[in-house]
């Protein structure tokens, strides 16, 4: 409860949206492999994003 104000890093919103591209890709997967790849494209932007930050962490 005491969390509900609290503001998302920089990290959690990227790892939230590399989930939400990575079930775009999946669902677009079954009906156009094209849309899919260029998700999943997005999706390893993300992912390097991520690793930066957390390098930039340690």
């Amino acid at each position: 409860m005491f969390g509900l104000f609290k503001k998302k890093t920089e990290l959690e919103k990227l790892q939230e949206q590399y989930k939400k591209l990575q079930k775009e890709a999946f669902d677009l997967s079954k009906s156009n492999r094209q849309k899919s790849d260029a998700k999943l494209k997005e999706a390893d932007d993300v992912a390097k994003e991520i690793d930066k930050l957390k390098a930039q962490q340690n």
